[in-house]
C-alpha cells in the first residue's frame, strides 16, 4: 500500500548535471559526512556519492542554480581539502553516448541505434 500511495521525488532532469571531484587524500565515514553535509549545503546541489576506496564523490546538481565550478570552489572554502574537480577531454564531451563505452561494443552499437530512431 505505502509503494502504492508514495510520490516518487521529481527532479527537472533538464537542467540536472552530474559532476565528480577526486580526493588526492584517504575519506574514512567520518570526513565521508563532513563532505556530504558540505555539499548538501552548497545551494543547487541535488545528492551526492561518496567511493571512500576511490576517494571520489559524483554529485548531481541544478545548472539553473549553479555550475560544477562554484560547487567546487564552495566546497573548497568549507573545508580543508585535498580535491581536484574532474575534467573530461574535448573529444570525450563531444560523444553522443556514454564516453566510456566502447565504440565497438553491442552496447554502444544499441544505444546509438536508439538515439538515431529519436533525433
Amino acid at each position: 500500500v505505502h509503494i502504492a500511495t508514495a510520490k516518487p521525488v521529481v527532479y527537472d532532469n533538464a537542467t540536472l548535471q552530474i559532476s565528480r571531484i577526486d580526493f588526492e587524500e584517504a575519506i574514512d565515514s567520518a570526513k565521508a559526512k563532513e563532505i556530504h553535509r558540505n555539499l548538501k549545503s552548497i545551494p543547487g546541489v541535488k545528492n551526492d556519492r561518496i567511493n571512500m576506496e576511490k576517494g571520489v564523490v559524483v554529485y548531481f546538481h541544478d545548472n539553473k542554480i549553479t555550475n560544477s565550478k562554484r560547487v567546487y570552489e564552495q566546497l573548497m572554502a568549507k573545508g580543508n581539502y585535498n580535491a581536484k574537480p574532474f575534467i573530461i577531454s574535448n573529444e570525450l564531451a563531444q560523444k553522443k553516448v556514454c564516453p566510456v563505452m566502447a565504440e565497438d561494443s553491442f552496447s554502444f552499437k544499441f544505444s546509438r541505434g536508439i538515439q538515431r530512431l529519436f533525433n
